[in-house]
């Protein structure tokens, strides 16, 4: 099959893993004897992040992770190593990773066993000896998970045949210690021991596959870009991998319970021409394959109950959305195959940003069901039309929900995000025009390329591709109290705030990921 066809070199991909790991604790030790005098302090256990501020660790980058994850489907419980290589920003006596649920059971630092504390959400590890600023080096975490522990938030999904993960927007670290920020984006390779009647995927693209002793097979999965600890992906169940060809010969990969594999292609069968599509407006696709995943569970297993999530190269969906007839989920499934530029090619820099994926991931969702002619959640056919509904109820939005671009933890998710997104961008076209508005979008995707961009950092590209200063037009619209006027409408009206209104824009569902208007 193509995709598998597309495995080569395996032993040399591995191979320069390793090397960069051993590379990573070299570099310390030369860098060690020539700072012994600095006894740096403790990392910061934040990034500043203003919606999550406990979120995400200061004092190092990662810049590669190594997870080996072994499943054991009588216990169903998933014995792990994670591997971190990390280059340190300032002189530590300690850093602190994120990490909740995991049973720690050791922890080396450049090869050298360290001492450690689970503290909240922190796992706090104190090397043997400080480390300098500026040093390459390895961090090696082994521990146990249970993906049917209750937890405060959790990324796991547990099924009847292994899990699945959701990590988005902060749980990551509810399956591997990490940096659990999309700032801090890094390689992932992924190796996955699993019994034989079962099959371990994840991110990325498949470079080795090992037959084990004790009927145990292990799938070892890299990926070609870095990827935001939030859409990772790791997954064991019953699957059959579907391959198919995409456009220019890209290899196209679903993952499918096969107790559903045949009800599910019709729709599997639509992602070629929604990447074609999608191609048109934001360029070729940029990652190695691309697929999806109807997790084996039932809602009620599934975190919130979400509907889909952008996980890196293969999407993730509840059982059941995709056998619905193709009006009733093509919109959706390119929001999250929009999520593929604007979610995981660039990232965002802080969760304050989050508008940015959701309001590009609905504009271009809602785009391709207009051009169909599929009526959306509220009967109406045209962008133009959905957009002045949403422009009469932007101040009560911005009452209920705050300014687009300034969320906080409770209402990141609300509509103000999707569609309040999606009326930020269609002002801007309207503003300096489709052509200019093309041009921004292109240019800001190429520059944040595989890295985290803020609201700043689209305001700039927006300014200078468009060749004019937009920055106060668009502070205006991300950030102001008040509605601006939408240009080319100066008919349209906003609907006066009731200050009574005590609920977020349009619904607020029990699931954050289930507010697009797409669905």
């Amino acid at each position: 099959m193509r995709y598998r066809s597309r495995v080569t070199a395996p032993a040399a991909a591995l191979i320069g893993t390793a090397a960069a790991l051993t590379g990573g604790s070299t570099a310390y030790a030369a860098t060690g004897e020539r700072s012994a005098k600095s006894a740096g302090t403790p990392g910061a256990e934040t990034l500043g992040d203003t919606v999550y501020p406990s979120l995400g660790n200061d004092g190092y980058r990662v810049s590669a992770y190594h997870l080996d994850f072994a499943y054991d489907a009588t216990t169903r419980l998933v014995d792990a190593v994670a591997t971190l290589s990390i280059t340190t920003t300032q002189a530590l006596s300690r850093f602190s990773l994120d990490a909740l649920g995991l049973d720690i059971r050791g922890v080396k630092v450049a090869g050298r066993t360290a001492a450690f504390e689970q503290a909240g959400e922190k796992l706090r590890v104190t090397p043997a000896k400080s480390l300098p600023s500026g040093a390459s080096l390895t961090v090696c975490v082994t521990y146990g998970a249970d993906p049917r522990r209750a937890l405060a938030h959790t990324a796991w999904i547990p099924t009847e045949d292994g899990y699945a993960i959701c990590p988005q927007p902060d749980s990551a670290h509810t399956v591997f210690p990490c940096n659990d920020h999309p700032s801090d984006k890094a390689d992932f390779t992924f190796r996955l021991t699993v019994p034989n009647a079962v099959r371990g995927v994840a991110s990325g693209q498949l470079v080795r596959t090992e037959k084990l002793a004790g009927g145990r097979t292990a799938y070892t999965y890299r990926s070609r870009s870095p990827i935001a600890t939030e859409v990772v992906q790791i997954t064991v169940g019953d699957y059959v991998i579907k391959d198919r060809q995409g456009p220019h010969g890209l290899p196209l990969r679903d993952v499918v319970p096969v107790s559903r594999a045949t009800a599910l292609e019709p729709a599997l069968a639509l992602t070629p021409n929604l990447v074609s599509w999608l191609e048109n407006r934001l360029g070729a696709y940029p990652f190695e394959t691309y697929g999806l995943l109807p997790v084996n569970a039932d809602v009620s297993e599934l975190p919130g109950g979400f509907t889909g999530l952008e996980t890196q190269t293969l999407t993730v969906y509840r059982p059941g959305y995709l056998l619905q007839e193709e009006s009733k989920i093509g919109s959706h499934m390119m929001h999250e195959l929009v999520h593929t530029y604007f979610g995981n090619l660039v990232s965002p820099a802080t969760w304050a940003d989050l508008w940015i994926n959701e309001g590009h991931a609905d504009f271009y969702g809602l785009l391709y069901r207009y051009e169909r002619g599929w009526p959306d959640s509220i009967g109406l056919t045209t962008l133009e039309a959905r957009m002045k509904n949403t422009y009469a109820q932007g101040d009560q939005w911005r009452h209920t929900s705050g300014p687009v671009a300034a969320p906080n933890a409770v209402n990141l998710f609300d509509s103000q995000r999707y569609l309040g997104g999606v009326l930020v961008l269609y002002a801007l076209r309207n503003e300096i025009g489709e052509a200019a508005f093309n041009t921004v979008e292109r240019t800001f995707l190429d520059r944040f390329r595989n890295r985290s961009a803020s609201t700043d950092d689209y305001i700039a590209v927006a300014s200078e591709a468009s060749g004019r200063d937009v920055t106060g037009f668009l502070r205006d619209w991300l950030y102001g109290t008040k509605t601006p006027r939408m240009p080319g409408h100066p008919d349209w009206t906003v609907t006066p705030v009731k200050s009574s209104a005590s609920i977020a824009p349009e619904r607020r569902r029990s699931n954050h990921h289930d507010n697009s208007a797409t669905l």
